[in-house]
């Protein structure tokens, strides 16, 4: 099945130039200059990806992602910034994109990116067309407090179901997986983003952050006392999963 894209960019060179490379690796892609109708596009039909610039005429990019994560946790979402705009980078991973480029961009990288963000997205829907063929042993992850349905794409905790992103809780699998064991942010990218690109470490910062968020949450530990983090800085290296902090 042909994959489909939708560009939402003001800047019709910008806009064209993607749209033809995304062509040329047989994809089926729309454009859409003015955000007020990328975002009805977006809720409106089925995309596999969204390529958002933030400056748009009407409604902003980040506007539209924070919008189409309220229906659509799990699309996939790649925003793109100006070089020298770190604090829009930094808001766009915060409202729930799973990536993002800066201008002007390689080509090369661009492709590697969206191939990355596709295949995660085909993984999801071949782990759902598979669900008849695993036992449930195979496809939950426990640990303490915290349970994670790779059929479902759902994790809960305290039999709560987390709001995650598809980026969020794929993120949270992978470190459930290999509990105690450090990663770096460079590591993390290579996992579950699927690529090595210096610089965007960021990226992962701003996901981990969301991520424990939503993890403590739940917790219902009066302010005083210390709270056991379930993902927990390791300083100098990075991050792990830590297991006693799911423990009841």
């Amino acid at each position: 099945m042909q994959d489909s894209i939708l560009i939402v960019e003001d800047d019709q060179d910008i806009a064209e130039l993607i749209k033809v490379h995304m062509q040329d690796l047989n994809m089926h892609v729309e454009l859409c200059e003015n955000g007020d109708s990328g975002l009805a596009m977006a809720v409106d039909s089925d995309y596999s990806l969204l390529i958002l610039d933030i400056t748009l005429p009407g409604c902003s990019g980040l506007d539209i992602c924070r919008q189409v994560r309220q229906s659509k946790p799990e699309q996939a979402i790649l925003m793109l910034t100006s070089r020298t705009s770190e604090i829009d980078r930094v808001v766009g991973l915060e409202v729930g994109a799973d990536d993002y480029m800066t201008k002007p961009f390689s080509i090369r990288e661009l492709q590697a990116r969206v191939h990355a963000l596709l295949r995660r997205v085909h993984l999801l829907e071949k782990s759902r067309s598979n669900d008849n063929k695993h036992s449930p042993d195979d496809t939950v992850i426990r640990s303490g407090r915290l349970k994670i349905d790779l059929r479902s794409h759902q994790a809960l905790l305290n039999t709560k179901i987390l709001d995650l992103t598809s980026t969020e809780f794929d993120l949270l699998s992978f470190m459930a997986r290999h509990p105690n064991q450090v990663f770096s942010r460079t590591q993390l990218l290579e996992q579950v983003w699927g690529y090595q690109h210096s610089g965007y470490e960021h990226t992962v910062n701003s996901h981990i952050n969301r991520l424990r968020n939503k993890l403590s949450a739940d917790t219902k530990a009066p302010l005083s006392e210390a709270v056991t983090p379930i993902i927990q800085t390791v300083f100098g290296v990075g991050y792990k999963f830590n297991p006693e902090g799911t423990a009841k």
